[in-house]
């Protein structure tokens, strides 16, 4: 009935209706996102929602006596025995692992680690601003570990993203965003090895979800557990936990381990350099944070950043990464 009506719309037979039909089918189908692609950018960008609240109940832990590195130490390994009961018996991965795993569990580790440390012990505008530096790590990590290369809206994407960053986060008494103090290198690393998480992450394709979020874990786990050790008093620290901030311990790292496993289907099942510019939304979360729990006001510098950040965000949409071309001429 529908393509008799549109013959008649059209004024021509129901074949060539039918056929016209079928063609402007086709071609709306193909401009409907997939639902792989919508749960991997909501994924990431739950992801960042998290990231960009999280600094609030890791200050709260500090306040009551638990540092960053312990902190980051029991939540992470609450998330690792969380992630292994749902994920299975994800060892057998091991042997198709091989030095991509070992890189993914140190980078990853250090990721987590470091951005918590910096975000308590440094200014947050700064370690934020070191931090989102990475979509420039990721450029050059994704060109020589995965051949990937922009078009000229990817680059629109990361200028603006950039932009959006250091218009939100720059402040003339601050001045330029270069470290000055062991916070803000740290958060400089962890930007590094958070690009080079994400890289890692789309090349090794071969292993699960449920492998790579383990691995991240692992990796935070094993970082500040040798770090702990090294420093001494690990369990008298242990034993001045009070109640309430072992539930809040737990939550925190449920919460991670539920993250994780979004995010890494979104960083797995997308182009990294679109990966990185979603995931630039937790300054967006951030922002609104600590307007609700630190009474900081977003002014206009910080909300025309936030519009250059979203409108980032939806042109990544145009983003196309095309193999880098390995020809040699004969």
């Amino acid at each position: 009935m529908r393509v008799v009506m549109l013959s008649l719309k059209m004024k021509c037979s129901p074949q060539r209706a039918a056929k016209f039909s079928h063609k402007y089918i086709q071609k709306r189908v193909k401009q409907v996102p997939s639902k792989q692609k919508i749960t991997a950018i909501t994924g990431l960008l739950s992801g960042a929602a998290v990231w960009g609240m999280v600094w609030y109940p890791f200050r709260i832990l500090e306040q009551a006596g638990i540092s960053g590195m312990l902190a980051s130490f029991l939540t992470y390994f609450i998330a690792l025995i969380f992630g292994l009961m749902v994920s299975g018996p994800v060892w057998r991965e091991l042997p198709k692992a091989g030095k991509w795993g070992v890189l993914l569990i140190f980078s990853a580790g250090w990721t987590n680690f470091g951005y918590v440390q910096a975000i308590i012990e440094g200014e947050v505008m700064r370690v934020l601003l070191l931090f989102y530096l990475a979509p420039l790590w990721t450029i050059i990590f994704a060109h020589f570990l995965l051949g990937e290369r922009l078009n000229r809206y990817g680059y629109a994407v990361v200028f603006l993203s950039m932009c959006g960053a250091l218009i939100m986060l720059w402040q003339p008494s601050l001045g330029l965003p270069v470290p000055q103090n062991r916070a803000e290198w740290i958060g400089l690393s962890a930007g590094m090895t958070f690009a080079l998480t994400n890289v890692i992450v789309r090349h090794s394709q071969q292993l699960s979800v449920n492998f790579k979020s383990a691995t991240i874990w692992l990796g935070t786990v094993v970082l500040t557990g040798l770090m702990l050790l090294y420093q001494g008093n690990f369990t008298a620290q242990l034993v001045h936990i009070k109640f309430d901030s072992w539930w809040l311990l737990i939550l925190i790292g449920l919460v991670l381990c539920a993250t994780s496993f979004a995010v890494q289907f979104g960083l797995t099942h997308l182009p990294a350099n679109q990966a990185i510019v979603l995931l630039l939304f937790e300054l967006l979360f951030a922002a609104v944070a600590a307007y609700f729990l630190a009474g900081e006001k977003m002014g206009g510098q910080e909300l025309i950043g936030a519009v250059l950040i979203i409108s980032a965000s939806l042109l990544s949409g145009r983003i196309q990464d095309e193999p880098a071309a390995l020809t040699k001429e004969t």
